[in-house]
């Protein structure tokens, strides 16, 4: 039984691993370049980040298959987004970009099956 738990877990974070490096390969087709996946810090995780021109975008990717429960958009909440603006601080910081660049925060909402995924982009989805 634990056996089975750790391959459905395994089996769900190499889809997740898949869909967000869809979505960084959308964000690219877009004009943005993408400058790091996965940014692990103490505060937090940022997904992707970019830039576009002379910003810095701070992606985060959320998955779900339908929007039946609010979609992925909506779980972004309050707690993750802090947790975003924490760890995007600490990334500004440590590249000595602070004031020296404007950023923004987004959300790539994907919903549908790997073979067919929907990305709904939403710019500057908090600040």
């Amino acid at each position: 039984m634990l056996d089975l738990f750790k391959t459905k877990q395994n089996n769900k974070r190499a889809f997740g691993e898949s869909v967000e490096k869809r979505a960084a390969v959308y964000l690219t087709e877009k004009g943005l370049r993408v400058i790091a996946e996965n940014y692990l810090c103490k505060m937090g995780e940022i997904d992707i980040i970019a830039r576009e021109n002379r910003d810095v975008i701070f992606a985060e990717v959320r998955y779900r298959k339908s929007d039946r429960y609010g979609g992925s958009a909506a779980s972004v909440d309050k707690k993750k987004q802090k947790r975003i603006i924490l760890a995007a601080e600490h990334y500004l910081q440590k590249h000595q970009l602070t004031n020296k660049v404007a950023c923004r925060f987004d959300v790539i909402a994907i919903t549908g099956s790997l073979e067919n995924l929907d990305f709904n982009w939403i710019k500057a989805a908090f600040n």
